[in-house]
């Protein structure tokens, strides 16, 4: 179907024009509201046959209406758009019947197709659970992330095996406890297991229990992973190191939905829902002979990429503020950081990800003197490792330099906007530059300032003005240092 009758919700001028603009190219009628008092009267005197709102209204939230909408007019789509970029919004938009969720900014095309295919498909049911944001582990706005609360706000209401794939330290269990917990069987055990930290002998009792006696050992019967986990979910971390035999009975349970114990002869039902996870290429496994093709196949049924950290450096500066808070909770003191320090973290690469962040924060939490972290305690913590290619080619430009000057200009442009037009960029660029150039020279040379000015290029009463300069201390000298 094509040409249909759109109404457009959202309290922004400007989304409404460019959107209506967008959608009337496309060949559709377009009304426009601006609030939940609008869309009603709109509804009434000129029903749409898709309906695109905001969450965000001045008179109340658009989600929730739209969960209404979907049980008095389930033949009419809802697309819901927002700047609440986070996996509550896309849950409760699902949940609500609506047809698609976007995040805000979105693309005009992909809004058209979805819009497009929304006339074809119609509408659909509405629940009425509503979901916290405090139930959920998973933090982060940006685009990479979008796609992954799609899929999860997707597969929560069906017992779809998931493949949950990524680089160590993403965060793959949280996926699959978010999975777990928005679900139906949340009220059911959350067991997980990582198969490549059992012994290869042992994986088969671990995942399906065993009787007494089965092997030496084995004084009594225990129940296995799939027992314990009986109505809720089963997690299977680090799947591509499961050995092949064990692999062979782990298919034929996907596929009869039964096991025994090892030793056993009495039939259980496998009354789980599988999440596995890797941080292997399983694809690359299978073609070599290390992993079953059928088994992948099973387990990969709904994939979930999970982005490395360094592919979503937006959301850096919220992990970070997260991880401190909850170190505060812990009992260590209370820190923030310095927008310096936010462009130094946004800087890094992160080989060990989300994980080597939460250690990071932890470690300035507790170490840092100050209330607040500057931009050279965070360097000095790191440390000054090189690059993997370093020294390959000068040509190159660091990438870590280039996302972290856009990263700056990006929060400038959120928080102070004439920082972009009244002449001061340069200098503040160049500042932010030149502190943690300044902090990682001082800690490689143990807070020499002579040995730090010469490796800098400056002479050391330069490197000492611009220490005061910026505020930054030099630390204690290390033992044997020629500083006066």
């Amino acid at each position: 179907m094509t040409g249909g009758k759109v109404l457009i919700v959202d309290d922004d001028d400007a989304v409404r024009t460019v959107v209506a603009h967008a959608l009337r190219r496309a060949g559709h009628s377009v009304r426009t509201a601006a609030s939940l008092a609008d869309m009603a009267r709109e509804l009434r005197t000129h029903p749409p046959d898709v309906l695109v709102t905001d969450v965000v209204l001045p008179d109340g939230d658009g989600i929730d209406h739209a969960g209404r909408l979907a049980s008095e007019r389930p033949d009419m789509p809802v697309i819901v758009l927002s700047a609440r970029n986070t996996l509550t919004t896309a849950v409760r938009a699902t949940e609500a019947g609506a047809y698609d969720y976007l995040p805000k900014p979105f693309d005009l095309d992909t809004l058209t197709r979805t819009v497009a295919a929304a006339l074809k498909r119609g509408g659909a049911a509405a629940e009425d659970r509503v979901v916290e944001e405090e139930q959920l582990p998973l933090i982060g706005r940006s685009p990479a992330m979008q796609d992954v609360y799609r899929v999860i706000a997707r597969v929560i209401s069906n017992d779809l095996t998931v493949l949950v794939s990524g680089e160590s330290g993403t965060g793959k269990e949280l996926v699959a406890r978010a999975i777990h917990d928005l679900g139906a069987r949340r009220g059911a055990p959350f067991v997980p297991i990582n198969m490549a930290a059992i012994p290869r002998e042992l994986i088969e009792a671990e995942l399906f229990g065993h009787e007494r006696g089965a092997f030496t050992g084995a004084a009594q019967r225990s129940a296995g992973r799939f027992e314990q986990a009986a109505g809720g979910t089963l997690f299977l971390d680090e799947i591509g190191d499961m050995p092949i035999e064990a692999q062979t009975r782990l298919l034929r349970v996907l596929q009869s939905g039964e096991f025994t114990t090892v030793g056993g002869a009495r039939t259980i039902r496998a009354d789980v829902r599988i999440v596995a996870a890797t941080n292997r290429d399983l694809q690359q496994a299978v073609a070599g002979g290390q992993f079953r093709e059928d088994l992948y196949y099973r387990l990969n049924v709904v994939p979930v990429a999970l982005p490395a950290l360094r592919e979503r450096r937006g959301d850096i500066a919220e992990l970070a503020r997260h991880f401190l808070d909850r170190a505060a909770e812990a009992g260590l003191p209370r820190k923030t950081l310095a927008a310096e320090a936010v462009a130094a973290l946004e800087a890094h690469d992160w080989p060990g990800n989300v994980r080597e962040l939460e250690n990071l924060m932890r470690r300035l939490a507790a170490l840092s003197r100050d209330d607040r972290i500057g931009a050279a305690e965070v360097v000095a913590t790191i440390g000054a490792a090189p690059a993997p290619n370093a020294g390959l080619s000068e040509a190159l430009p660091d990438p870590g330099i280039e996302a972290a000057v856009r990263a700056m200009i990006e929060r400038l442009a959120r928080e102070e906007p004439g920082a972009l037009d009244d002449g001061s960029l340069y200098d503040r660029v160049i500042g932010a530059a030149e502190r943690p150039l300044i902090a990682a020279m001082l800690a490689r040379h143990g807070g020499n300032q002579l040995r730090a000015a010469r490796a800098i290029g400056l002479n050391r009463n330069t490197l000492r003005k611009r220490l005061d300069a910026l505020g930054i201390s030099p630390g204690a000298r290390a033992a044997g240092s020629d500083e006066p």
